[in-house]
Formats: structure tokens, C-alpha cells, sequence
């Protein structure tokens, strides 16, 4: 039966039969009488057909919304058995760079987690030398990072996207009729960094000593408050790659940052130990390539 509830979900949720059928991969004729034969089970009509057109029944509309809970419930079941059997085998345990905008590390949890639904992905944070800690200790598996210092023999890595540093400003600064700014007009401008409390003076070097930024620095424990921080007007945020989240298209403006007229370039990476034998990693890395060549 658990086979025919996902047929039934699969053309409700696409609203046909035909599509249905191509997503699960049988005739548009079978996939209609393992649904006609989920009704004789039941005894009830769940879908009222129409010519070439359904509709749920009451009936087939409270049973589609139950069976959802049901699968999820099932396959959580399934996640949870087979990672207990497997152990640390099952997991993958992945660092992503806090201050990092963009939405190609979620797609690519998102893409994983469908391609490989037996195996947990455990998400840390952290500021570049936390990350790089955390891979070095072997709390982490790979790393989401932007490049600080020369690579080494030791790591994997891939240049997953070599970018224009962007900072963020509120829409209503004067700042944001620009469509470039220097490192040197933004002197009086606090900056908004994103770091934690062990972190914060590690990161204000970086930025001083490496992007030349001489104004007072505010700190924000995430991204999110970072850019509430902006939508207020306090200051501009330096961000690592990525697009804002739509809620912020009319709020926020981004900015190339540069110096002497040329913008800084960031390079994005996946860092990895090369002794590490978690199977995991490769394909977790081919997503996150396609992800960011998507961009």
C-alpha cells in the first residue's frame, strides 16, 4: 500500500496522471490502477474523475494531507534505522562560512539530502580561522570557505567561484546611488561584520589589514542580524558571495567594493583533508559545483 500512497501523492501534487507516472517512472495506465486499486483497499473515492480532469473527494483531500505525515514519518523511520546500523558511516559533517549570502550551499544540502536520504548532514558555522580549525581538528569533513592564505598539500580544495566583494548598505543611504564605492569613502561609515565573540578581533584585522577599511566596527552574531543591522541604517555590511534573500530586494542594496578604483576578488572554496576517507565528500562537492555554476 505505502507504493500506491506515493503514486496517489505524486499525481495530486502534480496534477495530472501523465506527469505522475514519468516522475515515478511507469505507464500512465498503471499508475491509474494502482490508484484505482488504493480506493478498493480503502473502500472509499479519492479522486472524482472528470473526463481527463480530477478532483479530490473530502475524503481523498484528508487522505492525501494525512499520508504526507505518514511518509515523512516512514522515511524518518527508514533515515533513523539505517544510520543507527551504519553509525558515523551515515553522516556527513559540513562548515560553512557565517558571513557567506548566497543560497548555493542550501541547495546543495537540499540536493543531497534527496540523492542520499540514509545519510545526516551535520551543519556548523563559523568565521574562516573557526572553519579551518574545525577541518584541521577533524570535527568537520569539509569546509565552505573563502581563501585567506596559500593552500597546502595537506587539503583538498576547489575553487568553487572567484567573485567581486560586495558590501551591503540600506536602500535609503546615500550610499546606495552609487554603483561602486572605494574602500577610502567609507571612513566614516561603520562596518557590520559577522563574528563570533571569540572572533571578532581575528576578523577586524582581516579587514583592516587586508581590505584597508579604517571605520568603526559593529559585530552581529549572524547574517540575519548583520542585515537587520543594515536595514537600520547603521552601517554596510561586506558579505562573501551570493544573493540576498528576496524579502530584502527593496531594503537592501549591494555594492562592489574596491580600492583604487579595483574591486577585491574573493575566492569561494570547499576545503577538505585529504587523508579523510568519508565517502560523502566527492559527491557533496559535485553539488556544490553545480550549484555555483548555476550562479
Amino acid at each position: 500500500m505505502l507504493k500506491q500512497i506515493r503514486y496517489f501523492q505524486a499525481v495530486v501534487r502534480l496534477g495530472s496522471f501523465s506527469k505522475a507516472a514519468e516522475e515515478c517512472y511507469i505507464s500512465q495506465s498503471a499508475i491509474s490502477q494502482q490508484i484505482q486499486a488504493l480506493e478498493r483497499e480503502l473502500g472509499v473515492e479519492l479522486l472524482r474523475r472528470e473526463n481527463r480532469r480530477f478532483s479530490l473527494t473530502p475524503a481523498g483531500e484528508y487522505f492525501y494531507k494525512k499520508s504526507l505525515l505518514l511518509t515523512a514519518d516512514y522515511d524518518r523511520l527508514c533515515r533513523d534505522t539505517v544510520r543507527l546500523a551504519r553509525g558515523q558511516d551515515a553522516a556527513l559533517r559540513v562548515g560553512r562560512l557565517r558571513s557567506y549570502g548566497g543560497a548555493e550551499f542550501q541547495r546543495s544540502v537540499a540536493a543531497f539530502t534527496t540523492g542520499y536520504p540514509t545519510v545526516s548532514v551535520e551543519v556548523r558555522t563559523g568565521n574562516h580561522e573557526e572553519l579551518y580549525e574545525l577541518l584541521r581538528d577533524g570535527e568537520i569533513d569539509l569546509a565552505l570557505n573563502d581563501q585567506r592564505r596559500a593552500f597546502s598539500d595537506e587539503y583538498g580544495n576547489v575553487i568553487l567561484s572567484t567573485t567581486a566583494c560586495q558590501i551591503e548598505v540600506s536602500a535609503h543611504s546615500p550610499i546606495a546611488r552609487l554603483d561602486r564605492v572605494n574602500v577610502d569613502e567609507l571612513a566614516n561609515t561603520p562596518c557590520i561584520l559577522v563574528a563570533s565573540s571569540s572572533q571578532r578581533q581575528t576578523e577586524q584585522v582581516h579587514y583592516r589589514e587586508v581590505y584597508g577599511i579604517r571605520s568603526e566596527m559593529l559585530f552581529a552574531e549572524g547574517l540575519e542580524e548583520a542585515r537587520l543591522m543594515v536595514v537600520g541604517g547603521q552601517g554596510f555590511l561586506p558579505v562573501d558571495g551570493g544573493q540576498r534573500p528576496e524579502e530584502y530586494a527593496d531594503l537592501i542594496v549591494s555594492l562592489p567594493l574596491c580600492r583604487n578604483g579595483e574591486p577585491f576578488r574573493v575566492n569561494t572554496c570547499a576545503f577538505w583533508k585529504k587523508q579523510n576517507t568519508n565517502r560523502f565528500i566527492e559527491p557533496f562537492i559535485a553539488l556544490l559545483k553545480e550549484q555555483f555554476e548555476q550562479e
